[in-house]
């Protein structure tokens, strides 16, 4: 892809004298085609069918795309060089700031990461392994809820969008309930959660489960048989299953494609296996498909998280007092009341706040199924409490990727619905 040539700064006198600063652009070896009598057009990066910085420089022909270049880069912050100098838990809320719709699902994943380079995986409390599934699937809710409102609004679908973003501050709410904090929650710790469940909340949740599917079947009555929303999606950025898998797209996306994958199924983690939940499936690949698996995606986390509150263990309020994190003061802060009575416990706590978990040598890979798709860490530890080297596999970079061989061949008004069927974070592309 190509990248953009930074803005030069020169000294003000040869400013003035010049009268303009050299604006940023593609870089020419990418753009030697674009020329002649076809159009070449900048989409974004501030545009609003592009969900964010994204950059598109498009050759037409008419009203065909013959060429096109995505330019992606202008929400880069060195997350993964940033946390080779954070301890492992200093990292968790930088995980936020990766797919910023679905944060309770980012520190999910890495907390799994950490925590199978750790060896303790199979060792977590069964309570916290439900609560963060729980978590991680409001998240999907959140997403999905966000993406398809956004996705219908691009088309021209206003009314969705409003139904949407009405379900899903309720789900900030429970977060805020949960966490404290509505958009950059921070929640999980390495060998567990921040802190269990408040009084209350579990019966919210169950509320929040009985409205949303309402209103997903609400968000349906509007689309699904809507004349103009079928057409301006079916047949549409059409992805064949073998094209899918050679692109590495993962997710909504790929499942669109009809490729029955998803890690919750292929490699179970937390107590998935313990689950009743189907796969959902497209069948042509195009926008359609992929609204349809996320309308569907959303009623079966529905399912998952009702089956969750079923069997929390020690029930909504916890009352036998089952624990949410490992039982080892090396891992995780031992309790406050400890810490100032006992030498034992303000040694770990001091150990823990200023070096971090003394995690073991090694290089380990972990995958998450993400809202966007497989959202993996690939952690190089040569021991003690910062990563010698941490890589971050974002799904929504994967599945841009073949945005320049989707493209070409469609009207310039498909753009914005191709890329709203995608639901792509520039957060997690950029890191």
């Amino acid at each position: 892809m190509p990248s953009v040539q930074e803005i030069k700064i020169r000294d003000s006198a040869a400013q003035a004298a010049a009268g303009a600063i050299a604006l940023p652009r593609p870089n020419d070896e990418e753009l030697q085609d674009m020329q002649g009598e076809k159009m070449v057009l900048n989409m974004g990066p501030s545009h609003p069918s592009t969900h964010g910085v994204l950059r598109i420089v498009l050759e037409l022909d008419g009203e065909i795309i013959t060429k096109a270049v995505p330019d992606i880069g202008y929400l880069h912050r060195g997350d993964e060089k940033i946390a080779e100098n954070m301890t492992w838990t200093q990292f968790i809320p930088y995980t936020d700031r990766l797919d910023y719709l679905a944060p309770l699902a980012n520190n999910v994943a890495y907390a799994l990461a950490v925590e199978k380079l750790l060896g303790i995986q199979d060792k977590l409390p069964p309570r916290c392994q439900y609560i963060r599934v729980i978590c991680a699937e409001l998240a999907r809710i959140s997403s999905h809820l966000l993406g398809v409102g956004c996705f219908a609004m691009d088309v021209g679908a206003m009314t969705v969008f409003l139904l949407t973003f009405t379900e899903r501050e309720k789900i900030y709410n429970l977060c805020e309930s949960l966490t404290g904090a509505r958009f950059t929650t921070s929640y999980t710790r390495i060998g567990g959660v921040s802190r269990d469940t408040p009084p209350g909340w579990c019966e919210a949740v169950r509320k929040f489960l009985n409205e949303v599917v309402v209103n997903i079947a609400e968000v349906e009555t509007l689309l699904t048989r809507n004349r103009i929303w079928v057409d301006r999606t079916r047949d549409v950025g059409v992805i064949s299953k073998e094209t899918a898998l050679d692109f590495g797209l993962t997710g909504p996306n790929l499942r669109g494609s009809g490729v029955d994958y998803d890690l919750r199924k292929a490699q179970p983690y937390l107590c998935y296996k313990d689950l009743q939940f189907d796969v959902v499936l497209g069948s042509v690949g195009d926008c359609y498909d992929r609204y349809l698996v996320r309308m569907e995606e959303m009623r079966q986390s529905v399912r998952l998280v009702h089956q969750c509150l079923d069997k929390l263990p020690g029930g909504f309020e916890n009352k036998s007092k089952e624990p949410v994190n490992v039982a080892d003061g090396k891992i995780v802060l031992p309790p406050k009341n400890k810490v100032m009575s006992s030498m034992e416990e303000l040694i770990h706590q001091f150990m823990l706040v200023t070096q971090g978990v003394n995690c073991p040598p090694g290089e380990i890979y972990f995958g998450h199924e993400n809202p966007k798709g497989e959202l993996g860490f690939y952690i190089h530890s040569r021991g003690g409490g910062t990563p010698y080297r941490l890589k971050i596999r974002s799904p929504s970079f994967c599945n841009l990727s073949i945005l320049s061989h989707l493209l070409p061949g469609h009207m310039m008004s498909d753009t914005t619905a191709i890329l709203g069927s995608f639901d792509f974070v520039m957060g997690e592309c950029d890191r």
